[in-house]
C-alpha cells in the first residue's frame, strides 16, 4: 500500500513534470523506442556547465584541502583548459581524452575542460595498474591522457599510443599550466555541440573479462543528471513542507571516486544545478569524514555502504555536530539490512538512503529513501521518476508478473549507447525493445519496490567496485605454473564481498599463495586481488561439461575462510 511519502513523491512529480514546468516532458526515440525526455534539458553537458556556473558564479563550489573555489572560478579555469586542449594539444570534437588521477579540483577542471573542448571525457580507473591503464587507453583510442604523477609513473614501460600530459593537484592555473589557453574555444564549441555528440566513456567490469568502455552521448548524460535534480528537488520540497530541510548551503562530502558514475553524475554534475558545495576527500577515513561533516556543515553524504556504518559506529561520533546532514546515502553494493536502523539511530536528524544504478544507465535506476527505506530496508526502492521504465524480464525478454524473479532491466533516455568497439556485447546488453539487462536478478513487490536477490553475471562487488571473476582468473592463469583456478566472491562484513581464489599448480611445479599474490599485484589493481587464496592439491570439481564447478568450489572453501 502506498505510503504518505509515496503519495507526496507522486504529487510533486506530477506538478513539476506538467507542461510548462521546469521538468516538463517530451517524447524522443532511442533504439527504435519512444521514451520520455526533458523539454528543458540543455543540449549538451557544456551548455549545462555554462548555464549553471554563470547562474551561481560567486557561490562556493569546491573545497579541496585549503583550496576553495567558486563556480565561476572553476568554470573560468575549465574554459582555459578547453582552449589549451584545442590549441596546444590539437583536441577536436569526438577525440577521446583520458583522465587518470585521484579526486581533486583539477580532476574536475580537466573533465570540464575536455567536455567544453568537444572531447570525450574518458574516465580511467585511478586504482588500475599501469598495465590496466594502458589497456583502457588503447581500447578507447585515447589521443591524449591527462594524468597526475602517480598514474603517469604506473604507465611507464607499458605500450600505448596516447600522448600523456602530466598535471599537478592544487590551484588550477599552476597545476594545469601546460593546458592553459587564452582563446574562446569553450564559447565557440557551444555552437557546435549537441545532444547526439559523444560526451563520456566510463569503464565497466562485465562478466566477460577485460573492462569495457561504456560510451554515452550528451543527451544520455544530461538526462541522467536532470533526473537526479528532479528527484532531489522533490525530496527538498517534502523536507521543506515538514520543516526538516537544511538551513545552510547544500553541500556534499565526496568520498567516492569521480571516475565512477556515482561520483560523476549524482555527486559532481548534479551539484552545479543545486548550487551544492563539494568537499573533496582524497582518501577515506571515518574520523576525518566526521570532522568535515561538522566543519563544512555537510548536508548530504554518499559512499559505499560501509562508510555510513563506520561513522554511525564511531566511538567519537557524538563529539561532532552533524545536525545539518539530512541524508546518508549508499550505492554500489547492497547495504546490510541490520545497518539501516543503526544508521538512523546514530543520526536522528537524517535518514539513510539507498540508490541503485549502473555505469550503463548513467547512475539512474531506483531509490529507497527516508521512512520508506526504514519500512523496507531490503529493497532498492522504486523506479526513479520521471524517466525510468523498470521491468523484470525472463531470458527471452518477456516481462514477468509481479513477485516473480527475473533479470532487472532498465529502459530510459539516460542509458549508454554501447560498448566501444564491441558491437556484440552491446547487442547482448539490450533487448529488442530497448531495455538494458543489468545482470541482476530481482522481483517487484506489490508496491512496485525492487528487491535484488542474486546476480546473473559472474561479478563480485567489493565495496562498490565491480570485479569480473574471469578477469582475475585470466590473471592467475597467466602465471606459467598454474594449471587451473576458480575465482568467486565471499561475504565480508566491511566490504560486503571480497574476491577469493583456489588454484592448482602444474605437475612438478611449486607456487605458494604469497608468490602468486605478488605476481598478481603487478598485473591487476589491488582491489581485485584475492583476499583469500588457497592452493588445491587435486583437480577442482567439474561439471558435466568438464568446466570447473564454481559453486562446488565455493561451497568447499567458504568454510575455510570462516574458520580463518
Amino acid at each position: 500500500m502506498p505510503t504518505q511519502l509515496d503519495n507526496d513523491i507522486h504529487r510533486i512529480t506530477s506538478a513539476v513534470t506538467a507542461p510548462g514546468q521546469m521538468f516538463a516532458l517530451k517524447q524522443v526515440e532511442r533504439r527504435g523506442v519512444t521514451m520520455p525526455a526533458f523539454v528543458n534539458a540543455p543540449p549538451s553537458v557544456a551548455h549545462y556547465f555554462a548555464h549553471f556556473c554563470a547562474e551561481k558564479r560567486d557561490t562556493l563550489f569546491l573545497v579541496d584541502g585549503d583550496l576553495r573555489l567558486t563556480f565561476g572560478e572553476v568554470y573560468d579555469a575549465a574554459a582555459r583548459v578547453a582552449d589549451g586542449l584545442a590549441t596546444r594539444h590539437a583536441v577536436r570534437k569526438g577525440d577521446r581524452v583520458g583522465i587518470a588521477a585521484r579526486n581533486s579540483a583539477n580532476w574536475i577542471v580537466a573533465y570540464m575542460g575536455t567536455i567544453m573542448a568537444g572531447g570525450v571525457a574518458t574516465l580511467l580507473n585511478g586504482w588500475w595498474t599501469g598495465e590496466e591503464l594502458a589497456y583502457g587507453i588503447e581500447l578507447c583510442e585515447c589521443s591524449l591522457v591527462l594524468a597526475d604523477a602517480p598514474r603517469t609513473a604506473r604507465l611507464e614501460g607499458h605500450k600505448h599510443a596516447a600522448k600523456v600530459h602530466v598535471f599537478e593537484h592544487g590551484r588550477p592555473k599552476e597545476g594545469l599550466a601546460g593546458l592553459w589557453g587564452e582563446g574562446d574555444t569553450a564559447r565557440r564549441m557551444l555552437g557546435e555541440l549537441g545532444p547526439d555528440d559523444l560526451a563520456t566513456i566510463l569503464y565497466t567490469s562485465g562478466s566477460t573479462g577485460h573492462p569495457k568502455g561504456a560510451y554515452s552521448d550528451h543527451l544520455g548524460v544530461v538526462s541522467g543528471v536532470m533526473n537526479y535534480i528532479c528527484q532531489t528537488a522533490m525530496v527538498l520540497q517534502i523536507l521543506t513542507e515538514r520543516g526538516e530541510a537544511p538551513t545552510v548551503q547544500p553541500s556534499a562530502l565526496v568520498t567516492v571516486p569521480l571516475f565512477h558514475v556515482t561520483g560523476e553524475i549524482p555527486v559532481f554534475l548534479q551539484s552545479m544545478a543545486l548550487g551544492r558545495k563539494l568537499v573533496l576527500m582524497p582518501k577515506w577515513d571515518a574520523t576525518e569524514a566526521l570532522r568535515l561533516l561538522d566543519e563544512e556543515k555537510v548536508t548530504y553524504f554518499v559512499g559505499v555502504p560501509l562508510m555510513s556504518y563506520e561513522m554511525a559506529m564511531h566511538p567519537d561520533r557524538e563529539k561532532y555536530d552533524l545536525s545539518q546532514c539530512k541524508s546518508f546515502a549508499a550505492g554500489g553494493a547492497p547495504r546490510p539490512v541490520e545497518h539501516v536502523g543503526k544508521i538512523r539511530e546514530a543520526f536522528p536528524n537524517g535518514y539513510p538512503l539507498l540508490g541503485y544504478g549502473l555505469t550503463e544507465t548513467n547512475a539512474v535506476g531506483c531509490g529507497n529513501l527516508n521512512e520508506n527505506y526504514m519500512a523496507k530496508p531490503g529493497s532498492t526502492g522504486l523506479a526513479s521518476k520521471p524517466l525510468v521504465d523498470l521491468a523484470i524480464l525472463d531470458d527471452a525478454g518477456r516481462a514477468l508478473p509481479q513477485g516473480e524473479t527475473g533479470e532487472v532491466s532498465i529502459r530510459s533516455v539516460c542509458n549508454f549507447l554501447g560498448y566501444w568497439k564491441n558491437a556484440a556485447a552491446t547487442a547482448e546488453a539490450y533487448t529488442a525493445d530497448g531495455y538494458f539487462r543489468t545482470g541482476d536478478l530481482g522481483y517487484l513487490d506489490e508496491d512496485g519496490y525492487l528487491f535484488i536477490v542474486d546476480r546473473k553475471k559472474d561479478i563480485i562487488i567489493r565495496g562498490g567496485e565491480n570485479i569480473a571473476c574471469i578477469e582475475v582468473e585470466e590473471a592467475i592463469y597467466a602465471h606459467p605454473d598454474v594449471a587451473e583456478c576458480s575465482v568467486f566472491g565471499l561475504p565480508d562484513e566491511r566490504f560486503g564481498e571480497v574476491p577469493a581464489a583456489v588454484y592448482l599448480v602444474q605437475p612438478g611445479r611449486q607456487l605458494t599463495p604469497e608468490t602468486l599474490c605478488a605476481y598478481l599485484r603487478e598485473h591487476i589493481a589491488a582491489f581485485k586481488l584475492p583476499v583469500h587464496l588457497w592452493e588445491a592439491h587435486e583437480q577442482l570439481p567439474r561439471l558435466g561439461t568438464q568446466k570447473v564447478d564454481k559453486r562446488a568450489v565455493k561451497a568447499l572453501y567458504a568454510g575455510q575462510s570462516q574458520a580463518a
